[in-house]
């Protein structure tokens, strides 16, 4: 069994999970950030990341932090923790393809006594049902004889400045004890606020692919009591900020949810409850509900329009954000797609503007070409995201924006409640 001493880390994956990781190692281990995008280690190695998730200067402090593309590179390692996306397909199912590949790819170069961690969440018991057989096939070892595998789920918030990964728990496991020793001891050299060792690398799956769960649960309660507060007139902000003031209230809030967590790692879940025989109602109810949020807010959108007898077939829309989150660059599984597609569908033409996204991306992703200066007037206006740079627009920015019968739709509650048309 490996010492901490003697471990060289290989990160797979050098994307916003990956890379603080690589960088947080590469400060004390030998470590090589491994990645198929060439033009991402380029960016890395001239010292900018993209994704605002490390800065320039923590990236010049990752002294021992190589980059590469090239499996003879990797190979030098004999620590492998692999953290690439576990997305769904269209039919929402888990797609594991970023995993295999990547499981390929560490079996390419693993030898005697090397460790394996996965840090993607998927449902328990998947590390050692789609993963391992793969790592064995392709280095001809077995687990826990020849090598061994750990795993420790990423818990990554991006863009949040103040939850960082040195000091966010880590939860550790290991195919064994002694490789959960190892694992632990790891994390331990990193990782200022402690680790949580448990007893198995499927008791680690599940106590992360349950984390968001249970907050999309949380959120598709309060979505739904938007929409029965909606109807019955009432304002759901002032509900929830009622009910907060009681001590074990919960505060969540009604909103749109995307990203790469809490609105796929769900259905990691429900699948493998599925497939051993158990129907997740109340899981898959609440993934439904927050899956339709986004054509909820344009439908509301449109009856406004209508109601003001704005004529929607030659209507034209602003969409005020396009992430799935404030004050980051993260477009993936963003739901604020489902408001343009659903605007479009009623032939409304939409503007889209963000300041935080990229141009390219946001072109190449999902075919949106944004608008960078605001100079025209919008028969319907939209804030679905909360960048801090909305949040600082003053009363007439807003209505300069404005033409005469025009809606103002706050997803957000950025701006007060009586200077807007609509909101959840």
């Amino acid at each position: 069994m490996l010492t901490l001493e003697q471990a060289q880390i290989g990160i797979i994956g050098l994307g916003y999970v990956g890379l603080p990781l690589a960088v947080e190692f590469g400060k004390k281990f030998r470590t090589t950030g491994f990645d198929l995008n060439t033009k991402r280690l380029a960016e890395l190695a001239s010292g900018t990341d993209s994704t605002l998730e490390v800065s320039d200067q923590e990236l010049r402090a990752a002294t021992k932090l190589s980059y590469a593309s090239d499996l003879k590179e990797l190979q030098k390692a004999n620590t492998y923790i692999i953290a690439v996306p576990t997305p769904i397909d269209s039919f929402k199912r888990p797609d594991f393809r970023p995993l295999i590949g990547a499981s390929h790819t560490v079996g390419k170069v693993l030898s005697r006594g090397d460790v394996v961690i996965y840090e993607s969440t998927v449902y328990p018991g998947a590390t050692e049902e789609v993963c391992v057989p793969i790592l064995e096939k392709e280095s001809g070892l077995r687990l826990n004889t020849d090598f061994y595998c750990g795993y420790s789920p990423e818990r990554i918030n991006p863009g949040d400045k103040k939850h960082r990964l040195p000091n966010i728990v880590k939860v550790t496991s290991g195919s064994t004890p002694e490789a959960a020793d190892f694992v632990d001891s790891l994390y331990k050299s990193i990782i200022t606020a402690g680790t949580f060792p448990v007893s198995s690398i499927k008791v680690a799956e599940a106590a992360k692919v349950i984390e968001n769960t249970q907050r999309d649960v949380n959120i598709a309660l309060v979505n739904e009591l938007s929409l029965i507060f909606n109807r019955l007139g009432i304002n759901t902000l002032e509900v929830l900020e009622a009910a907060g003031t009681k001590w074990n209230f919960l505060p969540f809030r009604p909103g749109l949810v995307g990203g790469h967590c809490i609105g796929v790692d769900p259905y990691y879940l429900t699948h493998k409850a599925q497939e051993v025989g158990y129907q997740p109602d109340m899981i898959l109810a609440g993934r439904r509900l927050n899956d339709n949020m986004g054509s909820y807010i344009a439908s509301q959108v449109i009856k406004l329009m209508v109601k003001k007898g704005i004529d929607v077939a030659r209507a034209e829309v602003l969409v005020m954000g396009l992430t799935f989150k404030e004050d980051c660059p993260d477009l993936r599984n963003t739901k604020v797609v489902d408001i343009i597609n659903e605007f479009s569908e009623f032939g409304i033409k939409v503007d889209v503007h963000d300041p935080w996204v990229n141009q390219e991306e946001a072109g190449k992703k999902y075919g949106i070409n944004m608008v960078q200066d605001l100079r025209k007037q919008y028969d319907g206006i939209v804030f679905a995201v909360a960048h801090h740079q909305f949040q600082e627009m003053t009363v007439d920015q807003v209505r300069s924006l404005r033409k005469g019968l025009s809606v103002l739709y706050d997803v957000k509650n950025i701006f007060p409640s009586a200077s807007v048309d609509g909101g959840l």
